[in-house]
């Protein structure tokens, strides 16, 4: 609530409206590109609700008529795994005992082994290289993998992992954003970048121009990283943050 407060904040000039345009999941469409995950590049491929499908997956449910329920756990378990959460941590999110916390990330990792292969491969590396890089080359060097502390090193296999994913993710935004900078040259001419925000940035613009806007942006966006599945960006509209947010 506080955070929607927040973004009431951030008013349009008179006259002028905010377009949020947001990459849609990319954690996730990343780790199916680079865990080779077959079922989950099917499932983007297909635009298909990749929470339902991976509760299907892993609890051998329908997705038809799927609890709601359901889907918000196999939605903290997707994204639960890029950030190495722990059956401990998982069981505080969700409420349900470390018991049955474990129990359901490995059925995760037994359904999708790729992704536990794509984990163990990147901490093994970064380990007898001393760094992990994003896919666009981009370095972090984590000294701590061969830290005798537990806590420590737990810490840097994590950030090896999640440099990978999260890293890739803020190199893609950062690619979109220099595009779009040069696009925006050419107009439409009252639009400009005003917010980067992890995975989605925020433009003002006059409104009779927020098509054309859209086309530009959308167009860099989904261009500046070539994947095994489709980059999606996710726009809203309105004469504040919270409004187009």
């Amino acid at each position: 609530e506080d955070g929607r407060k927040i973004r009431r904040a951030f008013v349009a000039d008179k006259g002028n409206i905010l377009l949020s345009a947001d990459y849609s999941q990319i954690e996730l469409r990343l780790l199916a590109h680079v865990a080779d995950i077959a079922s989950l590049k099917e499932a983007f491929m297909g635009g298909a609700d990749i929470h339902a499908r991976t509760a299907s997956e892993v609890f051998g449910i329908p997705m038809e008529g799927m609890d709601g329920a359901v889907r918000n756990r196999a939605k903290a378990i997707n994204f639960g795994i890029i950030y190495g959460s722990s059956a401990f941590g998982l069981a505080s999110q969700l409420g349900i005992a470390t018991g049955e916390a474990k129990e359901t990330i490995d059925s995760y990792f037994d359904r999708y082994r790729g992704v536990r292969s794509f984990i163990d491969e990147t901490i093994e590396g970064a380990k007898g290289e001393g760094y992990v890089s994003t896919l666009l080359g981009r370095r972090r060097y984590l000294p701590d993998l061969g830290s005798r502390n537990r806590v420590l090193r737990q810490a840097a296999e994590r950030m090896a992992v999640n440099t990978v994913i999260q890293g890739t993710a803020a190199d893609l935004i950062k690619r979109a954003m220099v595009d779009i900078d040069v696009a925006l040259k050419e107009g439409p001419p009252s639009a400009r970048l005003i917010l980067q925000v992890h995975d989605e940035l925020v433009f003002e613009v006059i409104e009779p121009e927020i098509s054309a806007l859209k086309d530009v942006v959308g167009d860099r966006m989904v261009s500046a990283l070539e994947l095994d599945v489709p980059l999606v960006i996710d726009f809203g509209v309105g004469g504040n943050w919270r409004e187009a947010h």
